[in-house]
C-alpha cells in the first residue's frame, strides 16, 4: 500500500466555501451551522465504532457502508483529506482488504481530527 498523496485543494482540513454554502441555507439561524457540525462530530466517532467492528469481524458489507457514510458526511464540509482516505477504506471494504484497512485507520482518525479542530473554529 502506498502512501496517500493529497492534492493542494484537500490540504485544507475544510473547505470554507462549503461552510459557507451550508451557513447560506439557514442565514436567519445562526444555530444552524453549530447544529450540522455537532451532528457530524457525533457521528462520525460511530461510523468509527462500525468500522472497528468490520475489521475484527472481516464484515467487508459494514467496512464499506462505514467508510462510504463518512465519505458523503465529509462532502458537506468540504473535508477532502478525509473523504479522500474514507474513499480508499471503502475500496478496501468492497475488495475485502481489511490488512489495507486497518492500516489506513490510523489515517482516518487523523484527518477526522484536522477536521474536528478546524470545524471547531467555525461554531
Amino acid at each position: 500500500m502506498g502512501l496517500l498523496t493529497l492534492s493542494p485543494a484537500m490540504n485544507a482540513a475544510v473547505d470554507p466555501e462549503a461552510l459557507a454554502a451550508l451557513r447560506d441555507l439557514n442565514p436567519e439561524d445562526p444555530a444552524f451551522l453549530r447544529e450540522l457540525i455537532d451532528v457530524f462530530l457525533e457521528d462520525v466517532p460511530q461510523r468509527f465504532a462500525e468500522l472497528e467492528k468490520a475489521l475484527a469481524a472481516q464484515d467487508a458489507p459494514l467496512l464499506t457502508r462505514a467508510a462510504h457514510t463518512i465519505k458523503g458526511s465529509c462532502s458537506n464540509f468540504g473535508a477532502a483529506g478525509l473523504a479522500h482516505v474514507a474513499l480508499e477504506m471503502e475500496k478496501q471494504g468492497k475488495a475485502a482488504a481489511f490488512a489495507d484497512a486497518a492500516a489506513m485507520f490510523p489515517a482516518l482518525k487523523a484527518e477526522f481530527s484536522l477536521v474536528t479542530e478546524a470545524l471547531k473554529q467555525h461554531r
